[in-house]
């Protein structure tokens, strides 16, 4: 045994326990020690794996979800599809840029969160909070609907059962996490990479036989109805371009998960940022464009992707169906990407005192367990109450993003604008981060100055054109969700106050403890817990509500033989209650106790030997607490007495 003396009267002892095999050790491997933290860190290829997904799997959605709108005027709409996808493009070169910065200046984690709760305030952090939260929460039911879309193009008899495929989906990723942020890494890199291959051959190839003259057009698309054609209106535009910005959602991932990084973490990240940048933007530009050029009919029945797939390849081949299926997966790992940040976000907030804290406990593989297993929980929700629809959850997507982008663009060009007013070495060390003189504050702070407005620009677009649709329900309910972050900030602001030991000072000693030991019956459970009321007090009185005459009368006869002269008081309560007159006896003992006594209820509590007995017993101890929890001065206390 390894005992180290700190102090005096201090020790500390390293236990050798560890957690027993369990089925759930089972499905998520062994527990982790603390101090494995260090090699659960990941590389570049592995992270890009990780936490890119989210955004490079949006070019299965983006594109469709951008020409749906479009085709509204009709097939000569989509002719603005294109330059739309360009506009996006040039965004994402904005957002990279600014968050590039962001990652070397919050090298712990420069997620919207931190950066805006060090630069903006209380406010706007919790702001940036719940709509990052929210919009987690909404990329795992959007990326996972859209996985089974693709699922169901390839094979429509599947239709029918896409709620439940798709939930399922859910919990198979949830459990991987749950296996911790290097296994589900290393699981998920694999099909990353094969997505990647499959759909940078489908665009070459698509670009290849349109520069040869032999890609054609679909071959027998989807119908749409032509009777509800509209004009193409500016109003039309702006809804196209906000759908399509979906694609962008995920970006600011990977500057959350910078610890997750090996050593130089910030350089690494920073790299990771530029890849999937490059992924992200050729794929979007490329899809569309031919897309486009071979009329693509966008529709819930079959896919953008597939459409497109089965047009480059002849029909429905084994690449058509190798491409569909590694679709399916990195969709299913852009909710990865979800489960990779929302229990870190959450584990922030929660440790902050705005969420409750078990949110910051890490679990037995050393990721927060709670998060994971709470996103899952919501999402399912989401996917079965909009029937895995993607169109249906669209208009509810990318305004939280777009909101959390624009505050910790702000807050970063808030963060140059004070280092370019310091003094050279001069220092602030913030929250997040330290704070020094920067020479190129200006042009970094244009940056991100640029970044915010762009994006508070996109974010106004989409509030605008997609309210009536449903965006009305993420307005509304992130400002509920950030007052229900202050109530639990107020809450644990009250306790630490009441617990603080400066506020509170000693009080005396305890005076009189005064037992009282509700009793039945005089037998073995009696006098088990009688015996160990003497332990803590001779002050001690039997408590007994009588409902019935005789049997009150047995059990006074046995008191005397066996309660060892200390008080019996037999309250009668002739309507037979039980609860009610024992309450009414200690509120008169409470009204005439000093400041310094205690009142100890001692219930002797029978224990059974089976489960489904406790059924046949009455529970006092339990009524008892619920209803003397809130008082001051009084303990209760069970006695257990195993029976079989």
């Amino acid at each position: 045994m390894n005992i180290k003396d700190t102090h005096s009267n201090i020790f500390e002892e390293m236990t050798e326990h560890t957690p027993r095999a369990s089925l759930q050790t089972m499905l998520i491997g062994r527990p982790l020690a603390t101090e494995e933290a260090s090699h659960q860190t990941i590389g570049k290829l592995v992270g890009l794996a990780v936490f890119s997904s989210d955004a490079m799997s949006s070019v299965a959605y983006g594109p469709q979800e951008m020409m749906m709108i479009l085709v509204a005027a009709g097939m000569g709409g989509l002719r603005m599809a294109f330059p739309i996808a360009l506009a996006i493009a040039i965004l994402l070169m904005i957002l990279v840029f600014s968050y590039e910065q962001t990652i070397h200046a919050y090298p712990d984690g420069g997620g919207a969160y931190i950066v805006a709760r060090d630069n903006l305030g209380e406010l706007p952090s919790q702001t940036a909070a719940a709509a990052l939260l929210t919009d987690y929460i909404l990329t795992v039911a959007v990326s996972i609907s859209s996985g089974v879309a693709q699922v169901v193009s390839a094979f429509p008899a599947l239709y029918t059962y896409r709620v439940e495929i798709a939930v399922g989906m859910i919990l198979l990723v949830m459990l991987i996490n749950l296996r911790g942020t290097k296994e589900s890494g290393i699981t998920f890199a694999i099909p990353t990479y094969f997505f990647l291959i499959l759909m940078f051959a489908t665009v070459i190839m698509g670009f290849a036989r349109l520069l040869t003259g032999t890609l054609g057009s679909v071959v027998n698309p989807p119908a749409f109805e032509t009777n509800l054609l509209q004009p193409l209106s500016l109003f039309l535009i702006l809804r196209a371009f906000a759908n399509g910005t979906t694609s962008l959602t995920g970006v600011e991932a990977i500057s959350n998960g910078i610890t997750a990084f090996r050593e130089p973490r910030a350089k690494n990240a920073g790299a990771t940022l530029m890849w999937m940048a490059g992924i992200l933007g050729s794929l979007l530009l490329g899809i569309t464009f031919l897309s486009v050029h071979i009329g693509v009919v966008p529709v819930e029945g079959e896919t953008v992707i597939s459409q497109l797939t089965r047009t480059v390849y002849g029909n429905r081949n084994l690449l058509y169906l190798l491409t569909i299926s590694a679709t399916t997966v990195i969709l299913m790992m852009a909710a990865n990407t979800a489960f990779a940040d929302f229990p870190r976000l959450g584990a922030l907030v929660a440790a902050d005192g705005y969420l409750p804290r078990q949110l910051s406990v890490r679990g037995s593989r050393l990721v927060f367990s709670r998060g994971i297993i709470l996103l899952a929980a919501i999402a399912s929700l989401l996917v079965i109450r909009f029937e895995a629809s993607v169109s249906g959850l669209i208009p509810l997507y990318a305004i939280g993003v777009f909101l959390s982008f624009s505050l910790s663009q702000g807050g970063m060009a808030h963060r140059w604008w004070k280092s370019g007013h310091l003094k050279p070495g001069e220092e602030i060390v913030e929250q997040g981060s330290t704070l020094h003189y920067d020479k190129g504050w200006k042009h970094k702070m244009i940056i991100n100055g640029l970044g915010s407005l762009c994006t508070a620009m996109v974010m106004i677009i989409f509030a605008v054109t997609k309210f009536k649709d449903g965006a009305w329900v993420v307005i509304l309910l992130t400002p509920a969700l950030v007052a229900f972050f202050f109530t639990i900030r107020r809450h644990y602001a009250r306790l630490a106050k009441q617990l603080s030991l400066e506020n509170n000072p000693r009080k005396g000693h305890i005076r009189r403890n005064r037992v009282i030991m509700p009793v039945s019956g005089v037998h073995s459970g009696t006098l088990i817990a009688l015996r160990y009321a003497r332990t803590i007090s001779d002050d001690i009185t039997a408590v007994h509500i009588s409902i019935d005459a005789k049997e009150t009368a047995k059990l006074e006869e046995k008191w005397e033989k066996w309660g060892e002269e200390y008080r019996l008081v037999v309250l009668k309560s002739p309507y037979r209650l039980f609860l009610e007159p024992l309450l009414d006896y200690i509120d008169k003992l409470c009204a005439v106790a000093g400041p310094t006594d205690i009142i100890t209820i001692i219930v002797p509590q029978f224990i059974p030997k089976h489960w489904w007995t406790n059924f046949l017993h009455t529970r006092t101890a339990e009524a008892l607490r619920k209803e003397l929890l809130h008082r001051d001065n009084i303990v209760i206390t069970e006695v257990p007495y195993q029976v079989e």
